[in-house]
């Protein structure tokens, strides 16, 4: 299922970034959407110490066939030295958003 629709997960360490990747994913038709979450504490492993940062998390809506382009637009504007960018396909949903994610990444 080239053209299936997958969620790319990432975060970002401010609203500027996220917005500017945002912008960027969906101007570019990568993505049909992109939301941008409230700042969250997170805690993880970071060479060998627990780390907190407060981070935007960000979710983009988009087809499996553009997963490469839309990791490597992440990776080329991410500040990280080891960003988070994670997919999730999508089993279910509504056909016509499924439809509608299609159309606005070139698919339809």
């Amino acid at each position: 299922m080239p053209d299936a629709a997958i969620l790319v997960l990432t975060s970002l360490p401010d609203h500027e970034t996220a917005l500017a990747l945002a912008r960027t994913l969906v101007t570019g038709r990568l993505a049909a959407c992109v939301n941008i979450g409230a700042p969250v504490e997170s805690m993880y492993h970071w060479r060998g110490q627990i780390e907190t940062a407060r981070e935007v998390p960000v979710t983009v809506k988009t087809r499996g066939e553009l997963y490469p382009q839309v990791e490597a637009a992440i990776v080329a504007a991410h500040p990280y030295e080891l960003p988070e960018v994670v997919a999730v396909p999508v089993s279910h949903g509504l056909d016509r958003y499924l439809h509608w994610i299609a159309e606005e990444t070139g698919a339809a």
